[in-house]
């Protein structure tokens, strides 16, 4: 057991999940990410780089993946912004990388030492262009380390940048965790045919293993070949991957279920707001209110089959975070009238009390009851 910071938590666990390269630029609430790595990677072998800029150092992240490192880097809302272009690129490359983001007040620089949930929407569609996205978020320390451990899995099994949203509080509280031992998923080089395709559905094959490989962000087929003059071959391989991660929903949505059994109206959260909503819920539960608390850690790819498992049981969903309605909108179209949507959000930089989310609750359960509109 030891008393771990949320920036420290991540770095940790980014080296037990074989981490071993890290470029970044410093940059409130996520720079103890940087100086974590600075000190932990060189010791072992690896490789710590601080960058010019954001732009460089997602652009060294996915070079360095595609030289055989387990790579990563760590920001916050302006550096994700300035990110975005490369990590369409490391998607259309299928390029296994991790990007924390470390959510503060926006738009711009916004509030730079006050948590935010404002990059919900942009981490799944910030790039342009169809693309499958891979996203986690983390409620507490332990959380944290847990998500990051998962997000290189997740990148080496489905060859995709895997993005983890963290806070300025979660990034920066402390807790006492008594850290399990990570197992990383092993890199297995297939044998390489003439035949070897070194996209689709093939094992990510780095530089330098014996094959020539085209790497492009232009529109190619599976032996990387550009295909510019038609967009099948292209389709064909953003839809084999969609397809992919719906196959294996399940198995990548994590999440964390409080007092569900038998709730009747439900608060469905994540990451920091979801601490504040769980004691919400044991509130509600004292006063004799029927709740519950789903507490997301998968956000991206959205897992419409679990909300509409608890839509189907609940009278009422509300949705409390820290932005002005963005998790909201999928949650609304998963339930699809299932039952009662409401958006609770704020954007000032305030943490929401158990008290308001409760409020609130209150107020949704009334409004279901009545059939009136709910305001506020």
């Amino acid at each position: 057991m030891k008393l771990i910071q949320g920036n420290e938590a991540v770095a940790l666990a980014a080296a037990a999940a074989g981490c071993d390269f890290y470029a970044g630029y410093p940059i409130t609430p996520a720079t103890e990410i940087m100086e974590q790595m600075a000190r932990i990677l060189p010791p072992q072998g690896g490789v710590f780089i601080q960058m010019e800029d954001e732009l460089s150092a997602a652009a060294a992240v996915i070079g360095a993946a595609w030289g055989g490192a387990r790579a990563m880097t760590a920001t916050s809302g302006p550096g994700f912004s300035l990110m975005q272009e490369h990590i369409g690129y490391a998607a259309m490359t299928q390029t296994p990388c991790v990007f924390v983001d470390s959510q503060r007040g926006g738009p711009s620089t916004g509030l730079p030492t006050l948590p935010a949930q404002g990059e919900v929407m942009q981490s799944r569609f910030g790039s342009h262009g169809d693309r499958v996205a891979i996203v986690l978020t983390a409620s507490s320390v332990l959380s944290a380390y847990e998500m990051t451990a998962r997000a290189f899995d997740l990148a080496e099994t489905y060859r995709q940048p895997v993005v983890v949203l963290l806070d300025a509080v979660l990034s920066h509280m402390r807790e006492n965790v008594d850290l399990p031992e990570i197992q990383p998923v092993p890199r297995v080089v297939p044998e390489l045919g003439e035949d070897f395709q070194p996209f689709g559905d093939s094992p990510f094959v780095p530089f330098g293993e014996g094959h020539r490989t085209v790497v492009t962000g232009l529109a190619h087929d599976e032996t990387g070949l550009p295909k510019t003059a038609g967009g099948k071959a292209t389709e064909r391989l953003l839809r084999a991957l969609e397809a992919r991660l719906a196959r294996d929903a399940r198995e990548i949505t994590y999440y964390r279920a409080h007092a569900l059994e038998g709730a009747k109206v439900v608060l469905l959260s994540y990451g920091i707001t979801a601490r504040a909503a769980r004691e919400a819920v044991d509130v509600l539960r004292g006063e004799g209110i029927a709740a519950g608390l789903l507490d997301l850690q998968t956000i991206w790819p959205f897992p419409d089959w679990l909300v509409q498992e608890v839509a189907e049981r609940a009278d009422a969903i509300l949705v409390p975070e820290l932005n002005l309605g963005q998790l909201v909108i999928p949650v609304q179209a998963a339930v699809a009238g299932r039952c009662r949507v409401a958006p609770l959000g704020r954007a000032d930089g305030n943490l929401f009390t158990p008290e308001e989310i409760a409020q609130a609750a209150r107020a949704l359960l009334a409004a279901e009851e009545t059939g009136g509109v709910l305001h506020g």
